[in-house]
């Protein structure tokens, strides 16, 4: 019996945590399956509010609604706690869950929990995991399978346990914070893309970030199919002692790995044979060949053959705010990766170009040093536009090696990239930080840069 069919048996009410789309999917679910729930959000705005009458008019007497607070006492005597990934650890409202030994799950296990019978392709890593979640969805639609991308993609996994029939196949991207709280996942197949520093500004240590990624392979066993990046030693670490069957894939390593990048034949090479010309491949970067062999490689695992995955990844498109060219304008071309929001992700960005460019950075800060991207940016960049919160630091730990440009209003930013970007070069938005000190979300961000390079 699942936990849904438990709760509904018991009668017990399930506590869920934030009304945003997560949340709000969350309880749809809940009481779809005829299982009460108490939902909260510490937040008390008019989009909230009509979230909430929202879930009050579809759900009814299923569904109690409560927000600028939670009501712990309720929440204590709750079947399970759901939480929206956006809460942090040490909230009031995970603290009292804990104390009383009830189940703490990310919505995500939740969705999971209600398509047990779905095969999931699951992918984390700290970067690459939603263009290569979007891989594997468009490839395996490409083949003629009906899939779904969802999880930390921007699709919450209950939504798509309520629809009807259920998918083929899910394409789950799950982060550190989703993992945590997902006991139970053991997935048809699990990619690692990477590891690197990233979210120093919520978890007390790095190793405290790794033990949340490495949640993946909790329930590894000896059918449990891994596909991980042979290039990161991180990575191999991880997956070292971990039950199951080990792929790997590399875009530097050569024949050593299951799938690689053929340099001197210019090709992306799979299970000993030609997958397609990198010239075919219509993404930028290194990093981007690796997230089309990691979904590759973890699709043939399943059946898919190398005309299937090369058709796929030929019609494959880039995704926006990752390292998205918007258009060229007087020979400049400007390009939005506005989801990198970490130094490692900035950093592989920077590899990628070719031509001489400018680097927009800045936000607020993460809690990482930003001289790892000295020796990158001494390659081809050509001046840093620093900007934000983090716009003392990042010139404090650039300004000795490359030249730093203090920018003020986003617009100002852009402006001063302009001036400073070179004929036949290019002006990249990679912030290495998040966006909330100006912005919404990274979207926000990318879709305002995008705005005011189309009105160029």
């Amino acid at each position: 019996m699942s936990r849904l069919d438990e709760w509904r048996a018991a009668g017990r009410e399930v506590s869920v945590a934030g009304l945003a789309r997560s949340g709000i999917a969350a309880a749809r679910l809940l009481a779809a399956r005829g299982v009460p729930s108490y939902v909260s959000d510490s937040g008390d705005t008019p989009v909230l509010h009509a979230a909430a009458e929202g879930l009050r008019s579809e759900a009814g007497a299923r569904v109690t609604v409560e927000l600028g607070g939670h009501d712990l006492e309720r929440i204590r005597r709750s079947a399970a706690l759901v939480l929206s990934p956006g809460i942090p650890p040490d909230s009031p409202v995970i603290r009292a869950a804990i104390a009383t030994g009830m189940a703490v799950l990310a919505e995500a296990q939740l969705g999971l929990d209600a398509m047990v019978d779905v095969p999931a392709v699951v992918v984390t890593g700290t970067n690459g995991k939603t263009t290569t979640t979007a891989l594997v969805d468009h490839l395996l639609r490409a083949a003629g399978r009906r899939s779904v991308a969802a999880g930390n993609i921007g699709n919450p996994l209950s939504a798509v346990a309520l629809a009807a029939p259920h998918p083929d196949w899910l394409a789950v991207e799950l982060s550190s914070f989703q993992l945590h709280d997902c006991p139970d996942l053991s997935p048809t197949v699990g990619i690692l893309t990477n590891l690197a520093p990233d979210h120093l500004d919520r978890y007390p240590s790095l190793a405290a970030y790794y033990a949340d990624k490495a949640r993946l392979f909790a329930n590894a066993g000896a059918n449990s199919i891994w596909v991980s990046n042979l290039d990161d030693v991180d990575s191999r670490a991880m997956v070292a002692n971990v039950a199951g069957r080990h792929l790997t894939f590399s875009s530097t390593s050569g024949i050593r790995a299951d799938a690689w990048y053929d340099r001197d034949g210019d090709r992306l090479m799979l299970a000993g044979q030609p997958l397609l010309a990198r010239g075919d491949l219509p993404l930028l970067g290194d990093h981007n060949v690796a997230n089309a062999l990691a979904a590759s490689l973890a699709l043939h695992a399943t059946g898919l053959d190398h005309a299937e995955l090369a058709f796929g990844l030929a019609s494959f498109r880039p995704l926006r705010h990752r390292m998205e060219p918007v258009r060229e304008v007087d020979g400049i071309l400007w390009i939005n990766d506005s989801k990198a929001t970490n130094v490692a992700s900035t950093r592989v960005a920077i590899q990628a170009m070719q031509r001489p460019f400018v680097l927009l950075l800045g936000g607020r800060h993460k809690g990482e040093p930003y001289v790892d991207l000295v020796g990158p940016l001494c390659q081809h960049g050509v001046a840093v536009v620093a900007y934000g919160e983090a716009g003392d630091l990042i010139e404090h730990d650039l300004g000795p090696a490359i030249r730093v440009v203090r920018g003020s209003t986003f617009e100002d930013v852009v402006i001063k990239a302009r001036v400073l970007a070179p004929a036949g070069g290019a002006v990249l938005l990679s912030p290495a930080c998040s966006s909330y000190d100006m912005f919404d979300n990274y979207e926000q961000r990318g879709a305002t840069f995008r705005s005011l390079v189309e009105a160029m």
